[in-house]
């Protein structure tokens, strides 16, 4: 789709809808056309094709408010073809060919002959609105950094400030981002100073790439600055105190928001993206957003019940419960210790009961559990098993 194309073709009547037509009407009109008129119900149909296409190019600029209204204001300054010159009173109007208006924009990879081109820097070159050059360059967002940071497991449970070094591309202090060493770059003849071009993909659609003659930039330096080879952009060092929230995990991925480079002609900043790594712990473990730790207790706690206490991450011990009877590996809950949530609520602490064998025993212990394994002798703790074996 050439800017004359854009100019000249009367979108609304494709669309059969009114100048002052709302977008609901717009789309409902064109679901209506798209639907009758679509390849696949007309097979063969080469007209039915050609009427898709422009109802697609219709809709593609009726549909975005942006790219509607410079399709208005174009057709209101140039009508059909006349230019209206002076304003009231001027006493007349003068007519000529928009294809000479339009034919030297439209050279060039994409140039301003496509619609991702912008009519305003068309009009910037008519009225010299876009400075020297005739053209506004558009703005460029910053690069996204990435950086790691290694964390102890408190700090990771419990949130932390920690500074980040990071290194990322900034503005050129020699030639104050301008990537000439003049200060006076100029405007990229192949994408008019948009730092894009754009290429036709069909169906009246267009997708749009970097320039690659100026890297996306919208300038190229005549002179280029010895600091950063015409880019504009150096490499830089700081350090920034970064707040890193509780409850992250080994390898999680962090957003943060405009902390990334910054941007360039008025752009917005990049993104910082950290990772994270996480140091073990030698008592606690991690599972989702439950903490974990196993405990000893003595043979008799556990046959005989008792109360015992359990460290926590950072806080108060807690007392447990034991119920007589408690077999090795049972787990338990302490509610609300274990690590923060998104939602700033806590998970729990799981509490893995291990009975301790002693290594040594005395002459009164020994003696103590020979007679409890005479009083038990009767017992065989595997006949269960054997029997489920035969059984399977």
């Amino acid at each position: 789709m050439s800017t004359k194309d854009f100019v000249e073709k009367d979108y609304y009547k494709v669309l059969g809808v009114p100048k002052d037509a709302t977008d609901a009407e717009i789309k409902k009109a064109y679901r209506k056309l798209a639907r009758e008129n679509h390849p696949d119900a007309n097979k063969g149909d080469t007209k039915a094709e050609e009427r898709f296409k422009e109802i697609s190019e219709a809709n593609d600029v009726l549909g975005d408010p942006k790219k509607r209204k410079e399709y208005d204001d174009a057709r209101a300054l140039f009508g059909n073809g006349g230019f209206r010159a002076g304003g009231p009173g001027a006493g007349g109007s003068f007519n000529f060919d928009l294809g000479d208006l339009f034919g030297g924009a439209q050279g060039g990879a994409g140039g301003a002959g496509g619609f991702g081109g912008g009519l305003g820097d068309v009009f910037g070159g008519l009225f010299n609105r876009g400075g020297g050059a005739g053209t506004r360059t558009q703005p460029r967002r910053g690069q996204d950094v990435e950086s790691e940071v290694t964390l102890s497991f408190t700090e990771a449970i419990e949130g932390a400030t920690v500074p980040l070094r990071m290194s990322s591309q900034q503005p050129c202090k020699a030639c104050s981002g301008t990537g000439d060493k003049n200060g006076t770059p100029r405007v990229c003849p192949t994408c008019v100073g948009t730092g894009q071009v754009s290429r036709g993909s069909g169906g009246g659609f267009s997708l749009t790439d970097p320039c690659v003659d100026c890297k996306g930039r919208g300038l190229i330096a005549e002179n280029p600055c010895e600091v950063c080879k015409g880019s504009g952009r150096a490499k830089s060092s700081r350090t920034m105190q970064v707040r890193i929230p509780a409850g992250v995990s080994d390898g999680q991925r962090i957003r943060l928001r405009g902390k990334g480079a910054p941007g360039e002609r008025g752009g917005p900043n990049g993104d910082l993206y950290v990772v994270v790594h996480v140091d073990t712990h030698p008592v606690f473990g991690r599972k989702d957003d439950n903490l974990t730790v196993t405990v000893p207790v003595t043979f008799d706690e556990a046959a005989l019940g008792g109360e015992i206490r359990v460290p926590t991450l950072g806080g108060p011990a807690v007392t447990l419960k034991l119920p007589a009877g408690t077999p090795n590996g049972r787990t338990m809950r302490a509610r609300g210790k274990g690590a923060v949530r998104k939602d700033g609520t806590r998970g729990d602490l799981l509490i893995t009961v291990e009975v301790a064998v002693p290594k040594e025993l005395d002459d009164k212990a020994r003696e103590a559990l020979e007679t409890f394994r005479e009083a038990t002798a009767g017992e065989d703790p595997r006949a269960e098993l054997f029997q489920a074996a035969k059984g399977a």
